[in-house]
């Protein structure tokens, strides 16, 4: 992005950035919703944030590489666990939250709610 002093800095931060679903781009090209890394004073790179739709879909990628096998294999339980998981991340105030988990679970928009309501009443 700039100089090679700031490689350390910008593979030290990557991993964040992939795990969010963000982009990297020189500071120089930041827009106004970017987020400017600073190190030692001087901007070293711009993180483009994902919209909130695409952060969910990257979100339920991340579990399903983290688990090894499609969120639609998992048993009950484990799926009650990743909808757990995901609404303490917010994923349910997403427009489509519930349908778009729903679809990665392999179960109903009606399950989905079933799962979180059992969690309320616990």
């Amino acid at each position: 992005m700039t100089g090679t002093g700031d490689e350390p800095f910008i593979t030290a931060v990557k991993p964040l950035v992939d795990a969010i679903g963000g982009e990297m781009l020189p500071p120089d090209q930041a827009g106004p919703d970017d987020v400017v890394l600073v190190w030692e004073g001087a901007g070293v790179v711009a993180v483009r944030l994902p919209q909130l739709a695409d952060s969910l879909d990257h979100i339920l990628a991340a579990m399903e590489r983290k688990r090894g096998k499609p969120l639609s294999e998992l048993d009950r339980k484990a799926k009650q666990e990743v909808v757990r998981t995901l609404e303490a991340r917010g994923a349910f105030s997403v427009r489509h939250g519930v349908e778009t988990v729903a679809s990665a679970l392999g179960v109903s928009r009606f399950t989905v709610y079933n799962y979180l309501n059992r969690e309320k009443e616990s």
